[in-house]
């Protein structure tokens, strides 16, 4: 195999290594995305349609419950942040080999 079909094949290896990481940081942002959709929708149901007592009970249950899962999912948050960093900084470092090899190729031609 000549220098400029070794160089060809390089770049395309490493295009596929970035789209490869570019997918792996587009999902970990996804299930990002999900968890803080999922603390968003932690908010007080309306329990205006029950009577006083019953509401502040429920109110009362829902908010040790709510305060709970805030921090389950806070936990679960801050690791999806650092998963989602990694995967980052995998996909510039990906994107940068690719870029030089395929203009390394390209200028080779």
């Amino acid at each position: 195999m000549t220098d400029r079909k070794q160089m060809g094949r390089l770049a395309e290896l490493a295009a596929l290594v970035r789209d490869q990481r570019l997918e792996l940081l587009r999902q970990a942002a996804e299930r990002r995305a999900t968890t803080e959709r999922l603390m968003a929708g932690l908010e007080q149901p309306g329990t205006d349609a029950l009577p006083a007592m019953v509401a502040a009970r429920a109110e009362l249950a829902y908010q040790g419950w709510a305060e709970q899962r805030r921090r389950d999912l806070s936990r679960i948050l801050a690791a999806q942040a650092a998963e989602c960093e990694a995967r980052r900084d995998a996909a510039r470092l990906a994107f940068g080999r690719a870029e030089v090899l395929s203009r390394l190729h390209k200028g080779g031609k």
